[in-house]
This record gives structure tokens, sequence and C-alpha cells, in this order.
């Protein structure tokens, strides 16, 4: 474009700028006496239609593209503020205070839509160059900094969703902070953030998080659905279903199964699954409650069929082919017990008694137990009475150890050295042998407690009937391993063995079996009648008692006519 008087180029600063020479506005005054520029004549604008904007290159003439916002960004804040000052005195008086005012543009156009813009410099506009309505001015070409690279915009890219009229992202979906991290986010990095576009690395993040987020929802919705499916099944399997069982009488495969002491039905059930002999729980119960002896199943081991039916398992523990148990009956002895123990192994005649004989101190027997060198079988008496697995392939130390646990517990129920010092006994050991003497000699509940009482009158230093002597064919016969009452007088007489009552004052030196917990009971509770002798009249299970010697006699006379003496 070319001004009016003024060739391009001719005039390569105007001397009012304000940044012109050394003195910036000082250097005005000096030329206060001047002609305005421009030769001279006014200038005069045309307002046209507006162009692309710029302005001309004081330096070699040429146009460039002037980007308003830009050339702000880089002008001098200090001197824009400087400029501000002066502009307020050329509108209270002038800029130097002469009277000398720049020219002042006419009016927009009304109908001119861009008449307010900013104009190209030296286009058909309002020109206020050199005058202080100039903004901003412009730099000296010494000055003039390049402009910055316009950066480029952020390559947009639409979301796979609809994020709605704010093109927000849910903070659901983007899992977490939402406005809050924004806001607290330095600017800086929110630029640098801005510039990654929705093709940045973010971005990806954000939709792997979206993917997340939407799997979550499936998978919980699945879940429930295939919840409520499940629970209903086994609630149409528990109501209506007959509950899962095996067909038939099991494999060839045998199996031994132990069943505690006061295992119920379900218990049972539940080993019996465990061990691969019926399918269900519920397929057992139901046939163990349905069988009129079912409740006859008692603990001990047993000796089953894998893949067995429910009905068929029932049957098979009430037979007793099929029962691995040793079972230890109130007063049994030892002997008898460790012979039962063998047969059930498989072992030799002898295995399980040398056992004892050798281990019994490895067994668990109570520290009072095994107390003088006469006993004859330190584990007489804690054999307890009960059922007991024995299947083969079992150690017969593991069985007795069993046995020997049992005893514990049940005599650990009682303070037995404080009842046998009320009991005018010596030990615990004591309380236990009487027990065992009981069980022998007795033969009903009732008889039990006056047969105690019978043992402590005789064992009194007061006794003058039997002089301490207990008089006992049980315990003969224990020492004897036999079961006999018919004993002569001269056989009797003439052992003098520790267990021999007969010939020995006070108790024998151990247990001669391994008494109920009805007689130990009695034992700990006797009559107090006056009882001191008893005969069994009719030489198997009734027993009679008498206070007197001769009451005795008559007793023993009843006794003789039964037998046939």
């Amino acid at each position: 474009m070319t001004e009016y008087g003024r060739s391009p180029g001719s005039e390569p600063w105007h001397p009012e700028d304000p940044l012109y020479g050394d003195g910036g506005w000082e250097g005005q005054q000096a030329h206060a006496g001047q002609q305005p520029a421009y030769g001279g004549q006014p200038q005069h604008h045309y307002p046209q239609q507006p162009q692309q904007p710029g302005y001309g290159d004081w330096g070699n003439g040429q146009a460039q593209q002037y980007d308003p916002q830009q050339y702000q960004q880089s002008y001098d804040q200090q001197q824009y503020q400087q400029y501000q000052g002066q502009q307020q005195a050329y509108h209270e008086g002038g800029w130097d205070g002469t009277g000398t005012h720049a020219h002042v543009p006419y009016a927009a156009d009304p109908g001119d839509p861009y008449g307010q813009q900013p104009a190209a410099y030296g286009a058909e506009q309002p020109d206020f160059y050199g005058t202080p309505d100039a903004y901003p001015p412009p730099e000296p070409p010494a000055r003039r900094r390049p402009e910055p690279e316009p950066e480029p915009e952020a390559e947009q890219q639409q979301p796979d969703w609809d994020p709605g009229p704010d093109q927000g992202e849910h903070a659901f979906f983007a899992g977490g902070g939402g406005d809050d991290e924004d806001d607290d986010e330095p600017e800086g990095r929110g630029d640098r953030r801005g510039r990654g576009g929705k093709g940045s690395k973010g971005d990806k993040g954000k939709k792997r998080r979206n993917g997340c987020a939407c799997l979550v929802v499936v998978l919980v919705f699945g879940g429930g659905i295939g919840g409520v499916g499940y629970y209903g099944y086994q609630f149409y399997q528990n109501r209506y279903a007959a509950p899962p069982d095996y067909a038939g009488d099991g494999t060839s495969e045998n199996v031994n199964v132990e069943v505690p002491k006061g295992a119920d039905g379900s218990e049972i059930g539940r080993r019996l699954k465990a061990a691969g002999v019926v399918k269900s729980v519920d397929a057992f119960v139901s046939a163990f409650t349905s069988n009129p002896e079912g409740a006859q199943i008692q603990a001990g081991a047993y000796i089953l069929k894998k893949e067995m039916s429910a009905q068929s398992a029932v049957e098979m523990m009430l037979d007793p082919k099929s029962q691995a148990n040793v079972m230890v009956t109130p007063g049994q002895r030892n002997i008898q017990v460790y012979k039962a123990i063998d047969a059930k192994l498989g072992l030799s005649s002898g295995t399980t008694r040398g056992v004892a004989e050798k281990d019994y101190k490895t067994l668990g027997l109570p520290s009072w137990a095994n107390n003088n060198g006469d006993i004859k079988d330190p584990l007489e008496g804690f054999l307890y009475p009960g059922t007991y697995a024995a299947a083969k392939g079992m150690k017969p130390a593991a069985v007795l150890k069993e046995m020997v646990q049992r005893a514990n517990e049940a005599y650990g129920e009682y303070d037995l050295k404080a009842k046998a010092e009320a009991l005018d006994l010596e030990n615990p050991l004591q309380v236990i042998t009487v027990a065992s003497l009981v069980q022998a000699e007795g033969k009903t509940d009732d008889d039990y407690r006056k047969m105690a009482e019978v043992v402590y009158n005789r064992l009194k230093s007061t006794n003058t009937e039997t002089n301490q002597l207990l008089q006992f064919d049980s315990t003969f016969n224990y020492l004897k391993n036999e079961s006999n009452i018919h004993i002569s007088e001269s056989e009797i007489n003439s052992n003098k063995d520790p267990y021999n009552t007969y010939t020995q004052k006070g108790l024998p030196p151990g247990p001669i079996g391994n008494p109920g917990a009805d007689a130990l009971k009695a034992t700990l509770n006797p009559t107090s009648d006056g009882w001191i002798y008893f005969v069994a009249t009719d030489g198997e299970s009734k027993t009679e008692f008498a206070k007197t010697y001769a009451e005795f006699e008559r007793l023993r006379d009843k006794f003789n006519e039964s037998v046939g003496n």
C-alpha cells in the first residue's frame, strides 16, 4: 500500500514514534516546531472493505502477515505502560503541552462489520501511525523479535462414545479424579497434556479404563445372573430332586472307615463320602434314618467297598463281618484283649502281648500306674471298655494307645487321689483295683455298690470276721488265667501268690481286669449297710449278701444245693 506524499520505504521510522532516537518522547519535543509528518499534507482515510491484516516492513518494504494477538504477546509491557501515561497526557492537553494533537480518525462506518477490527498498515483504513492512538506502537527493526512459529493445533479425534454437549468424560470411565484432578494440575502440565490430543497415551489409558469398567459391569451382572441360577438349581435339587447316590453293592476295592464315638448319621455320612464309599452325605442320612436298625451302628472300624449305594452301605455296616473292630467289654482281662487284636490285625498269636510288655511305658499310662514290681501286667485296668478300630495294616501299639487314652479320659473325670484318701486307700491305683474286683464279682448295678462295701469292710483293721482277707475267687482265677468257681480249699490255701487273696491280706498288687463306668461309680459311692459276705447262690447271675458269718453259711448251703454239691 502507498501513503499520500510518500513512497514505500522512503522513511523507515517516524520521528514522533515513542521509540525513536535517544530520548523517546523527549526527541519529539525537539521537533515540536516542525510540520506534521507525511510531507505536511493531511492524511486522509477512506474506509474500504477490510482486507487481510498486514503491515509494511520498514526495513525492506515487504508486507508481512500481522497477527495482533501474537504481536501483543511480544510487546514489552514496560513500554506499554509508558504509552498509557502519554495517552492520558494527550487527551488532557496534547502530547507535550503545546497544543499539538494527532489526527482524529473518521468514525467507523456503521454498515461495515469490520470497521472496529485492526487493519493492515497503510491500508485504506484509519491510520494511527505515529499518533498516541496507535496500538500497539511498532518496534524499531533493531529491537523487533521474530514471530514465534504457530503451534500446530492438536489433532482432534472423536471419542468412541458420545460424551455429551460439554465434550467431557465421565469421572467413572476416566478412572478417578474428574475436575478436581485437572484443577490441581499445574498449568504447564495441563498444556502438555492438552497438546497430546485424544490420540495421546493418556487417552489410550482412558480407553483401557473404559474397557475395564465395562468389563467389571458385565462380570457383576453376569455373576449375579449366574448366582441366581445356581441357587435356584440348588433350591430345586434340595426340594424336589433325590440326593446323588451310587447304584449297587460297590466295586471290588475295599476301604477301612473309622467311626468315632458319639458320631451321628451326618458325621458317619461325611466320613463315608470322604473315603469314596457313598456319593453324598444326604443319601446316606436318608438310608440311615429309614433303616429301623440304623441306630445300632456303633463306633469302630468297618471294612466297606467303594462306590456303594447308601442303602448297601448301611446294611453292610450292620453286618458283624464288615466290622474291623476290637471290642473291650467291662471286666475283660488284658490277655483276652491281646488275642482279639492279633486276630483283627492278622498277626500271629502273642504279638500284641509282646508289644504291651515291651512298650507299655510309651503308651500313655498315668504316672500313678504300675507302682510296684508285683504287678503282672502294667496295662491291666487301662484298656478301657469300648469299641476300637483294628483293621489290617494297623499297628498293635496304635490300638493299645487308643485304649489307654480312653481310660485316662474316663478316670480323669474324677479326683482319684482325693477319693482314695476318703476311702482309706493308698493311691488312685488301688481305687481302680477295687473297681476291677467289684466288676468281676458283681452281676448287676445294684450288686456293685454292695460289693464295694464288702471290700472296704474287709480291708478294715477292725475286721474280725475275715481278718482283712478278701477271699475272692476272682483274684485266684486271675493269677491262674482261669474262670473257675469250683476251687478246692487245698489248692487255694497252698498258693502264696500276691494275687491270691485267700492267703494274702489286703488288695492284690493291681487290677485284675478292666472295670467299666458303672463299677467305677459304685466303687466311689458304696453302700453303708454293713455287708461283709456274699454268695452267688445260683452260680451264675444272682448274688446275695450277708452281714454275719451265720447268714453266710445259709447262703453257702443254698449255693451247694443249686449246683448239686
